[in-house]
C-alpha cells in the first residue's frame, strides 16, 4: 500500500470515528431532551393536579360546613358521610374525595398541657389515657407506661425527665444523635422517634393516634364512633371501663345519636364510676376536626393529599396539609 493510500485510509477512519462519536452524542442529547420534556410534562401535570386538589379541598370544607349547619347540636353518621368516597370528574382526569371524623383518635399532644408555642408541662391524665389505650391494644403495661412518659418528656418544655421518662441524654447516644423536640407533634409519624417506640408498636398504634394542633384531651365524638373503636371510649376511664362494655354502649347508641352527654354518662356500664371533671366534658356530641383524603389523577400525574380541617368556626379552615399519604 502506497503512502497516499495509507493517508486516505487513515482519513476515512478518522471520519468514521467522528461520525460515530457525533452519533453517540446526538443519541445522548436526544435522550436528555426526551427526559427533560418528560420531566417538564410531569411537573406541569403535578401543578395542575395540585390546583384541582385545592379546589376539591375547598369543596370538602363547604360540605363539612353544610353537615354541621344541618344540626349544630350534634354530629352523627346520618347520611353515611364518614369515610364515603366521592368521585369528582375533571376535564382531564378524576379526583376522589373522602371526608372522615378526624377527632376520633388519641391526640398524642394531650400528654401535655399548655398552649402550643408556650410552656408545656406533662399532663398525667393524658399519659394515663395513652397507657390505657396501648394496654387495650395488647401492649404490656410496663412498656406502655415507659412510652407514654417518654412522649410527655419529648413534648414538654423542660429538660428534666419524669419518673421513668427520658430526655435528651437518651437520644444523644443514638447512632445518629438527636434531641427531644420540646414542642407538640406536627405529625403522628413523629412518634416513631420517641424512646421505646418499636416499629411493631408504632404499626399497632398508628390507626388509633393522631397529632391535633392542640393539647386538649382527645375530643371523642360518641355519636360518630363505630363499635370497633370502643378502645377510644374505654381509655377515658383507665381501669374503670372495659372495651367490651364500651362496644356494647356504642352498639346501643340511639339511632339519631345522643342528644345530651348526661344521657351518655348515665348508661348502665358507667354506673358507679365517677369521671374526673376534665374527663366529664371530654366526650363530644359534635365533631370539630375532620380529615380530608384526596387523590387526583390528571393525565399521567397522580397526587395524594391529606388535610386536617378545623370546623369549630365558620368558615371551616385547613390547619394542616400534606402532599403524601398520612403515615
Amino acid at each position: 500500500m502506497t503512502g497516499r493510500a495509507r493517508e486516505e485510509g487513515a482519513a476515512l477512519l478518522s471520519v468514521l470515528l467522528f461520525v460515530a462519536v457525533m452519533g453517540a452524542l446526538a443519541a445522548a442529547s436526544f435522550d436528555r431532551l426526551k427526559l427533560a420534556t418528560s420531566l417538564e410534562a410531569n411537573a406541569a401535570g403535578l401543578e395542575q393536579a395540585r390546583a384541582f386538589a385545592l379546589a376539591a379541598e375547598t369543596m370538602a370544607a363547604a360540605r363539612i360546613e353544610d353537615l354541621l349547619a344541618a344540626n349544630p347540636a350534634k354530629t352523627t353518621l346520618a347520611g353515611g358521610w364518614d369515610g364515603r368516597e366521592t368521585r369528582l370528574p375533571l376535564p382531564v382526569g378524576e379526583a376522589r374525595l373522602r371526608v372522615s371524623d378526624g377527632g376520633n383518635c388519641f391526640n398524642l399532644n394531650s400528654v401535655v398541657m399548655g398552649e402550643p408555642g408556650g410552656t408545656l408541662v406533662a399532663r398525667p391524665r393524658g399519659v394515663e389515657q395513652f397507657v390505657a389505650l396501648m394496654v387495650g391494644l395488647g401492649a404490656l403495661e410496663g412498656d406502655a407506661r415507659r412510652v407514654a412518659t417518654a412522649l410527655a418528656d419529648w413534648i414538654d418544655s423542660d429538660s428534666w425527665p419524669l419518673p421513668g421518662g427520658v430526655e435528651d441524654e437518651a437520644y444523644e447516644t443514638a447512632p445518629k444523635p438527636y434531641l427531644a423536640a420540646n414542642a407538640i407533634l406536627a405529625e403522628a409519624s413523629e412518634l416513631r422517634v420517641v424512646s421505646g417506640v418499636t416499629p411493631e408498636l408504632y404499626a399497632r398504634l398508628r390507626p388509633w393516634v393522631c397529632a391535633l394542633p392542640t393539647t386538649e384531651l382527645s375530643p371523642i365524638n360518641v355519636n360518630t364512633l363505630s363499635p370497633s373503636e370502643a378502645p377510644l371510649v374505654a381509655m377515658l376511664l383507665p381501669g374503670g371501663l372495659r372495651a367490651d362494655q364500651a362496644q356494647a354502649m356504642i352498639e346501643g347508641r340511639p339511632t339519631a345519636g345522643w342528644d345530651d352527654l348526661a344521657l351518655f354518662w348515665r348508661l348502665p356500664a358507667l354506673a358507679g364510676l365517677v369521671p374526673p371533671g376534665d374527663v366529664l366534658t371530654q366526650p363530644k356530641l359534635t365533631t370539630r376536626w375532620f380529615e380530608v383524603d384526596l387523590r387526583v389523577a390528571v393525565g399521567g400525574a397522580e397526587l395524594h393529599q391529606t388535610a386536617l380541617v378545623d370546623a369549630r368556626t365558620a368558615p371551616a379552615r385547613v390547619v394542616a396539609r400534606r402532599w403524601t399519604a398520612d403515615e
